[in-house]
């Protein structure tokens, strides 16, 4: 199309052109347009809001940058020699009979944050009878205990001193876990015997991975002594298992650490899945009971609390394999940096795509090895697809048990868990596990900071920022009402190749004039600088 930009600069442009310069020049490829009308001076603003997608796949320069956040994240935080100052958080008080988080049972309850949560020493479930039943909180008997040291509030770890030199060393760590074998695989990940191969296994492993990590980390601290911190992704190995990388904050013996790894396990208490009940006809919604009947004879299926009440064996046990490495870096090297960009690296990829090639034309056969690996990614989304994610899930009704907290509309393998798409093969939750006082700052205020450090450098080279607020919705008028109104854009008022055309000027704007300050402050140019604008968390 032919079209008259803003600045008086004529184009032929097309929107594949316009995806194709966004990317080139890191612009968002797919913002969130609106319009701003300004009450006080009549103008109407056409404003792209980037998309802020973590996926390549969705918009590479928005991924791109969420990475590089991430990196910076990790960067201040792994080798830092004080405690972070965190701000303090309101107590909430534990159910009766509950402790804190160094008296941790197998409980087989959901963990999302091993910082934040209280844990149960014992779990009480009335039977179906009426009559209270305990389970036992004692470890599985395959696994060994571990010591309890005494614990400290200490983040930092230790220095060491070299006898010859005298030179002070705080050594951090690089730790990697991984989940056991399934099967003997090829060198591209591909099972050498795919019926041969544990899919079961792997979906139920990938599905409690998350539980299992932080049991690892609860195992680590108490054997540590000191609150360790970490910085860890969760990425796909070619036979498309998941497995951690993390940095450590602080060095522990590496006996230790395997120790812990030997002994960790997630038990599921959960009911069994070895029976599909309910496959073509599925069980219905009985609103005035409000819980699910067999279609046929109308009864009631057992409840989450009558399902679990006597179980004697976990459904699943998840374990971590036997390749665990441990390697200790020290902050300020070139390994240390190069790991940081490691353990970044694929966070823009989705887990079933991380090894995936793809073709820039999509017109080349698929190589003989291509569509054996989509097949891998096919088998193992078959059973992540179907098997239950957690007490919650809709596919309990499969196998006649009512999810915890039922209600209305749960069809199996439409659970809303994120965990059974093909892209997350398990996967649902977060990609990125940061402990609380790793920095002492979300990630929102890390953010902040990259802004600052930037605003900083153009305050000291003379330039004037841009107000970050110059079309806020809570600016006033003088008669108290608000002076900018954000709303949709008008169809027809806006194209694709103009919204980008302005966010490419806007950057370019920005970038110059950011290169020209750092070279008024003898810096060299390019990207933020990696520091911190700020030390303390900017707020609560």
């Amino acid at each position: 199309m032919t079209m008259r930009l803003d600045g008086g600069i004529s184009a032929v442009v097309d929107d594949d052109l316009a995806r194709a310069a966004a990317e080139s020049a890191q612009v968002c490829v797919r913002p969130l347009v609106r319009s701003v009308h300004d009450r006080v001076t009549g103008a109407t603003h056409i404003v792209p809001i980037p998309c802020g997608s973590t996926r390549e796949a969705v918009c590479p320069s928005c991924a791109d940058k969420a990475r590089r956040l991430r990196m910076h994240q990790c960067r201040e935080g792994w080798h830092r020699t004080d405690e972070p100052r965190v701000p303090p958080t309101p107590e909430t008080p534990l159910p009766d009979g509950w402790e804190d988080l160094d008296r941790w049972a197998d409980d087989g309850g959901f963990i999302p944050d091993a910082d934040r949560v209280k844990l149960p020493t014992a779990r009480l479930e009335p039977a179906a009878d009426g009559e209270r039943q305990t389970r036992s909180t004692r470890r599985l008997d395959d696994f060994p205990d571990l010591p309890k040291q005494h614990m400290t509030d200490a983040t930092v770890g230790q220095t060491f001193t070299d006898p010859k030199t005298g030179r002070v060393f705080r050594p951090s760590m690089f730790l990697t876990l991984t989940l056991p074998s399934y099967g003997k695989v090829a060198e591209g990940g591909i099972p050498r015997n795919p019926d041969r191969y544990d899919y079961r296994r792997a979906a139920l492993d990938a599905l409690t991975f998350s539980r299992l990590v932080d049991r690892f980390w609860q195992n680590l601290r108490r054997c540590a002594g000191y609150k360790v911190q970490y910085f860890a992704t969760i990425e796909a190995q070619k036979r498309l298992a998941p497995h951690l990388h993390a940095a450590v904050r602080g060095s522990i013996p590496r006996t230790v650490i395997k120790a812990v790894g030997a002994a960790t396990y997630y038990a599921a208490w959960w009911p069994p899945i070895d029976t599909v009940r309910y496959d073509d006809v599925l069980p219905v919604w009985d609103a005035e009971t409000a819980a699910y009947l067999d279609p046929t004879t109308g009864e009631g299926l057992p409840d989450w609390k009558q399902a679990t009440a006597h179980l004697e064996n976990p459904v699943h046990v998840a374990t971590l394999g036997t390749q665990l490495d441990v390697k200790g870096l020290i902050g300020g090297t070139k390994d240390s940096e190069r790991t940081v960009r490691y353990l970044c690296k694929y966070l823009t990829k989705s887990i079933s795509g991380t090894y995936t090639a793809t073709d820039d034309d999509g017109e080349q056969e698929p190589t003989a090895h291509a569509r054996a690996y989509e097949r891998h990614i096919d088998r193992l989304h078959a059973e992540v697809r179907w098997l239950p994610c957690g007490p919650t899930c809709a596919n309990w009704l499969r196998y006649g048990v009512q999810p915890k907290d039922p209600g209305p509309g749960l069809i199996p393998g439409r659970c809303p868990s994120p965990a059974h798409d093909r892209e997350n093969l398990g996967l649902g939750g977060r990609r990125v596990l940061v402990s609380r006082q790793w920095t002492g700052k979300t990630l929102t205020e890390h953010k902040a900071d990259r802004s600052a450090v930037v605003r900083q450098a153009l305050a000291a080279a003379g330039f004037e920022p841009e107000d970050a607020n110059r079309l806020a919705a809570d600016q006033a008028t003088d008669d108290g009402h608000a002076r900018f109104v954000w709303r949709a854009p008008e169809a027809g008022t806006f194209t694709y190749p103009a919204v980008i055309a302005a966010s490419l000027r806007q950057a370019i704007a920005w970038r110059r004039q950011y290169d020209a300050a750092k070279h008024a402050l003898g810096r060299p140019p390019g990207p933020v600088d990696n520091r911190s604008a700020t030390t303390t968390p900017t707020a609560a």
